[in-house]
This record gives structure tokens, sequence and C-alpha cells, in this order.
């Protein structure tokens, strides 16, 4: 139902869907590119923290995830 893709009129990353879109933030759209189906979480995650040393992101990415598969955004 969603789909995810840079939209240069909007200088943004988005999910477009039949009644409109949603335009993404940067972390937004970071974790989302990366939800591929065929990695886990920890992998997800393990891969945000090794791109951006330094930062604790395992609560965040959890957080965004879950509010992501609330939304139908993800399944």
């Amino acid at each position: 139902m969603y789909r995810l893709q840079f939209e240069p009129a909007q200088d943004a990353w988005v999910l477009l869907y039949p009644e409109g879109l949603v335009r993404l933030n940067g972390p937004a759209a970071e974790i989302l590119r990366r939800c591929d189906g065929q990695q886990t979480i920890e992998a997800l995650i393990a891969g945000l923290e090794r791109d951006y040393p330094g930062a604790d992101l395992r609560g965040d990415v959890c957080d965004f995830l879950v509010d992501a598969h609330g939304r139908g955004w993800i399944v």
C-alpha cells in the first residue's frame, strides 16, 4: 500500500499511498530504507550504529519501528 521513494520536488524521501504522501525526516527515511524484509531488527540496528558511530540508537529505532508498524508502513 505504501511505496518509499525519493521525491526531488520535496527534496526528501516520502511514503506514497493512494490518498497522498508522508514526507519523512532523515532518520525515518534511513531506517525505512533499510527495511528490506531480509535482515533482522538486530542487524538493522547494528548497521545503523556502524554507520553512525557513538550513537546509541536501539531505543529510538525500536520505538520508530513500532510506530511505523502501527501506521501500516511496515508489516
